[in-house]
């Protein structure tokens, strides 16, 4: 009986030190931001456990609709997406997408990233509904636009067709509002739509347009300010309430760490991405909007927000939420900047 008792205990004790391969799948391709960010997690956890972090990069499982799915059905356990990706299941999150909400600048979106109390509080109860336990959500860079010709104002842009990723409405009705023709639009299928002119531009963070030479299929990029690409990530809710505490604390305490590579990474990104176009294209044309430029597009976006706004009383709350988050954020950096 003591020698069963025994070996009982010791296939229990064995059993929690078991290692398990965590499923980790992402929408983006080696070196991107969530490739980064994956990458980081996945050191953290294999440094401090038995356990094991598998990685599939973009296609590998789908996009990131797929895979969203996929994690909320327990076929991944770990998720990484663009925010717009995950707005067709989780509307609040289409908060991310909207025009002239979030700050551009690099010190401002650190704070923010850090302390918002959209992302820190009530966030993670809105991802518990959909089956989820978030982990973090961080910038990817600067919402930059590529085009054949320059654009200075909303009329500059009626009738021009642009590309716009699939899946989020918010995108459709801000590029309505900027006066274009908003096109959603596959990653897949854009190269060949930019050089066939079946889109006459298109938008995305600098390091990817660099990247996936987006700057030699067009003549133009520019800073209108009015957006960032976020990345978020969650696991599977029922996964993760399923793991030992002391796992669940190591899940945690990998999202910090990894949050923290990103975010840190994420000050450098569009710089690069820039030095590289600048380097490699010297004659490509950079435009960034001037403050007066902007204001007849920073009046399109509002009737935007407002629409979303509209939607619901959480969205309302949120985005109210939100800008209280985005100013205390330009406030603390500009104390910071005065020391």
């Amino acid at each position: 009986m003591k020698l069963g008792s025994l070996v009982l205990g010791s296939l229990v004790i064995a059993s929690s030190l078991s290692a398990a391969t965590w499923k980790f799948a992402i929408d983006e391709w080696a070196n991107d931001p969530q490739e980064i960010y994956a990458t980081a997690f996945k050191n953290y956890v294999e440094e401090n456990s038995r356990h094991k972090i598998k990685i599939y990069t973009a296609g590998t499982l789908g996009d990131g609709t797929d895979i969203m799915e996929q994690a909320k059905a327990g076929l991944v356990d770990i998720l990484g997406a663009g925010t717009g990706y995950l707005g067709t299941t989780i509307p609040e999150m289409d908060l991310f997408t909207l025009p002239y909400v979030m700050p551009t600048d690099t010190k401002e979106l650190d704070y923010f990233f850090k302390n918002s109390k959209v992302i820190n509080e009530k966030l993670p109860t809105v991802f518990n509904k959909a089956g989820l336990e978030l982990l973090a959500i961080y910038p990817e860079g600067e919402m930059a636009v590529t085009t054949f010709t320059e654009f200075h104002s909303p009329a500059d842009l009626n009738g021009r067709k642009m590309r716009v990723m699939p899946g989020s409405p918010i995108l459709v009705d801000t590029y309505k509002a900027f006066g274009a023709s908003p096109q959603p639009m596959s990653w897949g299928d854009l190269v060949g739509a930019l050089k066939t002119g079946m889109v006459d531009g298109q938008e995305n963070p600098t390091v990817w347009i660099e990247a996936y030479g987006l700057d030699k299929l067009t003549k133009v990029l520019t800073y209108t300010g009015h957006g960032h690409y976020n990345g978020a990530v969650a696991t599977n809710k029922e996964f993760f309430d399923k793991l030992s505490s002391r796992d669940r604390k190591l899940v945690k305490d990998a999202g910090s760490y990894a949050h923290k590579v990103i975010l840190k990474e994420a000050q450098n990104l569009d710089a690069k991405g820039l030095g590289k176009i600048i380097r490699k294209l010297p004659n490509y044309k950079i435009v960034t909007l001037t403050n007066e430029e902007r204001i007849p597009f920073i009046e399109a976006a509002k009737g935007v927000q407002n629409k979303f706004a509209s939607k619901s009383t959480s969205n309302e709350k949120l985005l109210m939420l939100m800008k209280e988050d985005v100013k205390m954020a330009v406030l603390a950096a500009a104390k910071s900047a005065k020391k």
